[in-house]
């Protein structure tokens, strides 16, 4: 009651004074504590970065700049991309395709290729139906078929090459990119789990999140603004290999970097991230409603983002959700970032032009992203495995981190298999995954199975 009474009080001088309450000023400080950095993408709008780098020895250049010799299979990738005006979406694979055995094997295979439709999220079945009417009866004699005339064509033809990411290789580089109300904190097993391996791994709070400096203007939370924030910490951090780890909102500016920089982004790994399409706000949302309304409706929204983003709603969650400081932004940033969803770039196509291998993972009870998205995505993607994990939902990774980190560490040490007249003398004794069927829990996690939708 005390927090609802004092959310309303501050509601009301927000709206006398046009000022937001609970405002993150910007970090004067840029000196590096503790592994947190302060990093100046622009003048006057400051990141804060977890940085931990690995105590290792001396590393020599030549194998700072190449991976482990030999390893590593390369894939082909080839598909002819094809968009009709009707609004269906023509993928044909035409190269090799990674079988589902990535992660509960210790390589995996290629299988032939094969094709997929669909239809564009951005056409409804009205208008489909209005393009697509009831076939007539066929007039006597030869019929001549008509020849559908395609929107837009994208082939993709090139070699990709996938080796195994250690903690010992120092050219490999984590990043894990929050979403909207997150923090960098809501990594904290994860982060503190692989830099225990060995991993370089590299965290930022997104503008007007955690402890980075929050400008009282819309326009600097739109997607564009916030992925050229992405791109200029890539660009400082980036190491040869580098694997991009995203969660909901955070997926958008993986899949915007595995596309800008496919050489150097090895791994991709979605977290509850949506279908493969476009972004738009919504107009009929709460998040619409003026700063000093949404600032007293505060504790409501973190209720229910605690009911809709956990399985559960203990005391154990409560902790997790302050611990993690998740939900925990202005009511001005929090409507800007909504509002500032749009990339209509980011289509169905956009996501099938990506090569790099693709880790999907799904909470089950997650009650922001239905199911049939990440599903659709795993569709649209080149090469894609979908994990569901029963016991997760929308903060997956911070209910069932033990689950999540074996399942991440096993998609970073997989690599494909090189066909039998390629492959090097084996020099790797490690054994293979156990191919266990037994459901994943959180407590002594078996390695988790894998599923992949039929392209």
């Amino acid at each position: 009651v005390h927090t609802m009474l004092t959310s309303i009080t501050e509601g009301i001088l927000c709206c006398l004074t046009g000022k937001s309450a609970n405002v993150v000023v910007p970090i004067e400080s840029s000196e590096p504590s503790d592994g947190y950095e302060f990093v100046e993408v622009k003048p006057g709008r400051v990141l804060r970065v977890r940085h931990i780098v690995p105590e290792r020895g001396p590393v020599p250049e030549e194998e700072l700049s190449a991976p482990e010799p030999g390893r590593g299979g390369r894939v082909h990738c080839k598909r002819k991309i094809t968009v009709y005006r009707n609004g269906q979406l023509v993928i044909e694979n035409l190269g090799d395709v990674v079988r589902s055995e990535i992660l509960h094997c210790q390589n995996g295979n290629t299988e032939p290729s094969s094709t997929v439709e669909v239809e564009l999220s951005d056409y409804n079945s009205a208008a489909t139906s209005t393009l697509a009417p009831e076939p007539k009866a066929a007039a006597p004699g030869p019929q001549r078929r008509r020849r559908r005339k395609p929107k837009r064509t994208v082939a993709i033809d090139c070699e990709r090459k996938i080796s195994s990411c250690k903690g010992t290789h120092a050219d490999v580089a984590l990043f894990f990119i929050h979403g909207v109300g997150g923090s960098l904190d809501i990594w904290g097993s994860q982060l503190d789990f692989f830099s225990r391996l060995g991993y370089e791994v590299i965290a930022p709070d997104l503008a007007g999140h955690g402890a980075s400096s929050a400008p009282q203007i819309a326009a600097a939370y739109t997607f564009y603004a916030l992925a050229e924030d992405m791109r200029a910490l890539f660009k400082r951090y980036a190491r040869r290999r580098n694997i991009l780890i995203g969660h909901s909102y955070g997926v958008s500016f993986c899949t915007f970097l595995a596309h800008e920089y496919p050489e150097q982004v090895h791994k991709v790994v979605m977290i509850n991230g949506g279908g493969p399409t476009a972004l738009e706000p919504s107009l009929c949302s709460i998040f619409n409603l003026p700063t000093c309304v949404l600032h007293c409706l505060s504790p409501c929204l973190a209720w229910s983002f605690l009911k809709a983003g956990f399985a559960r709603q203990g005391a154990k969650e409560k902790q997790l959700l302050k611990e993690g400081n998740a939900f925990n932004v202005s009511s001005f940033v929090l409507r800007a970032m909504m509002s500032g969803q749009y990339w209509p770039e980011g289509d169905e196509v956009y996501h099938a032009e990506l090569t790099v291998p693709i880790l999907l993972v799904h909470g089950m009870h997650d009650k922001f992203v239905p199911i049939e998205e990440d599903q659709r995505m795993a569709e649209i993607l080149l090469i894609a495995f979908l994990k569901v994990i029963d016991e997760g939902s929308h903060m997956v990774m911070m209910e069932c981190p033990e689950t999540v980190n074996t399942l991440l560490h096993e998609f970073f040490l997989w690599e494909p298999d090189l066909p039998p007249s390629e492959s090097p003398p084996s020099q790797d004794n490690t054994p293979p995954l156990d191919n266990t069927s037994t459901p994943t829990t959180d407590k002594n996690p078996p390695p988790p199975e894998s599923q992949k939708q039929n392209k």
